[in-house]
């Protein structure tokens, strides 16, 4: 044997090995199975107080098998691309779907796909030279304040090659790379500590840097840590909130984008299940799913199922139009799939997710929104939070916010929680800005035990009324 198979990598597969495997995995029954191989390499470094904490690289390698009968999908996933481990794996996902129904595969031919993002690598960087980046980031972070006393920053790549083949005849490969910085600053002041974040990244490698060097993030979470010092006791009641451009609009994504996924509307457990076509926001909200942005963190050339992902207009001026599909739910729903399912790896089966979700921009100027309360809180900055799919609820956390005072951004304050219900604070949007911004690209969304890249967006919004947890004055 020319190649040792326990070493092979899903290049070294053959599609007429393909084929027999989509054949032994239809060999019970089912009609429908994929077939996907992964191919990961990534790096990371730590620096934390001036010294290098971890510094790793890792391969990992496998295939997972899936075979849909009805709304019974059998999976079964193996490291090991010899032909007798996949044989096994793809027997193992037949007896999990067996049915007595039975679609042949076709034969499987190769597809083109459109590039969205080139094809960095890891390692494109010395280790040397990785090194120098993390600590460029460390002074800058020190040298903003004299009251910045702890920095930590990480580094991260990854390549990952995957080869996607399906009973319907679909062969699809694609390399996806992914970078990011991260940057975290605790500054002390007579004892009190306030903590600042800021990180970025993208589907490219080191280039990403000629835009925002290393320094802008440390900067910018140097800036947020020492803001938070002079920050006083967040109100606590209804009241306006104006949310800030870019990364609030993890808001939407948590509270809004889970419940337009196709699996929570299949089941009716989600609170925008069965109302395509009435009015579920404000008019001028128009809220979009797009996987094809060059270079974003959430982009894709392919789904992990091999589709391409599309711009899907989920919310039109208001009016709900339609949800995130992949294949399965898609089907079982007799709808189209969105080019949405995504899954973390080999070892997880694909779930309708998103991509870079955000609300499309206004007319209304920024400023005008912010004169135009009275009282109220201007959120910048968003941490961890929790939604509950079927009611909407939820609850977030303001790492940076601001009291808005006769229309003026005043103190920044501390201990702000956003408490209320996704779909019914989009009924409360009243302007809408000019301003939409991305996030700079740090998003992970977590589903079902599975972690994937995700970006947001927002322009200014102002929402009339939010319950905001705080310390009542």
């Amino acid at each position: 044997m020319p190649l040792d198979e326990r070493a092979r990598t899903p290049a070294d597969v053959p599609v007429a090995e393909m084929e027999r495997l989509l054949s032994l995995a239809l060999s019970r029954g089912g009609t429908f199975a994929d077939l996907y191989f992964e191919h990961e390499t990534t790096s990371s470094l730590l620096l934390e107080e001036g010294i290098i904490r971890t510094a790793t690289a890792g391969i990992t390698c496998g295939l997972g098998v899936r075979v849909v009968s009805g709304e019974r999908t059998g999976y079964a996933y193996t490291d090991d691309l010899s032909w007798a481990a996949m044989a096994r794996a793809a027997e193992t996902a037949a007896h999990i779907a067996s049915d007595s129904r039975a679609l042949p595969p076709q034969a499987v031919s190769p597809a083109p796909v459109e590039r969205r993002y080139g094809e960095a690598s890891v390692g494109v960087l010395s280790l040397r030279e990785r090194i120098a980046l993390v600590e460029r980031a460390d002074r800058a972070a020190r040298a903003h304040d004299p009251r910045v006393e702890k920095v930590i920053v990480s580094l991260g790549e990854e390549t990952r090659r995957v080869r996607i083949a399906n009973s319907g005849g679909m062969l699809v490969e694609d390399i996806q790379p992914l970078f990011s910085i991260r940057v975290s600053v605790i500054a002390t002041d007579n004892g009190l500590r306030r903590e600042g974040s800021s990180g970025g990244g993208g589907r490219l490698g080191p280039e990403f840097f000629n835009a925002k060097p290393p320094e802008h993030f440390a900067r910018e979470a140097a800036r947020m840590a020492v803001t938070l010092l002079g920050a006083v006791e967040a109100p606590a009641g209804p009241m306006p909130v104006v949310l800030a451009p870019g990364w609030p609009g993890i808001l939407l994504h948590e509270a809004v984008g889970h419940g337009l996924e196709g699996d929570f509307n299949r089941k009716g457990l989600s609170a925008f299940s069965g109302r395509i076509g009435e009015r579920v926001a404000a008019p001028g909200v128009t809220v979009v799913d797009d996987g094809t942005i060059a270079d974003r963190r959430g982009s894709l050339n392919v789904d992990d199922e091999g589709n391409v992902p599309g711009r899907s207009v989920l919310i039109e001026d208001g009016i709900l139009r339609g949800y995130l599909q992949d294949r399965l739910n898609a089907g079982l729903m007799k709808m189209s799939f969105t080019g949405n399912g995504r899954r973390e790896s080999y070892a997880s089966i694909p779930l309708p997710r998103m991509t870079n979700t955000f609300m499309l921009a206004g007319r209304d100027d920024p400023d005008e929104i912010v004169r135009s309360v009275p009282r109220g809180l201007y959120a910048k900055h968003f941490g961890g939070g929790q939604v509950d799919i079927t009611s909407g609820k939820f609850v977030f956390s303001a790492t940076e916010a601001y009291l808005i005072e006769d229309g003026r951004i005043g103190p920044p304050v501390f201990g702000a929680t956003l408490i209320g219900n996704g779909p019914d604070i989009l009924t409360k949007v009243t302007r809408i800005g000019h301003d939409l911004a991305l996030d700079e690209g740090v998003g992970v969304c977590q589903k079902a035990g599975q972690s994937i890249p995700v970006g947001v967006g927002l322009p200014t919004i102002l929402v009339s009324e939010i319950t905001v947890g705080g310390t009542r004055r």
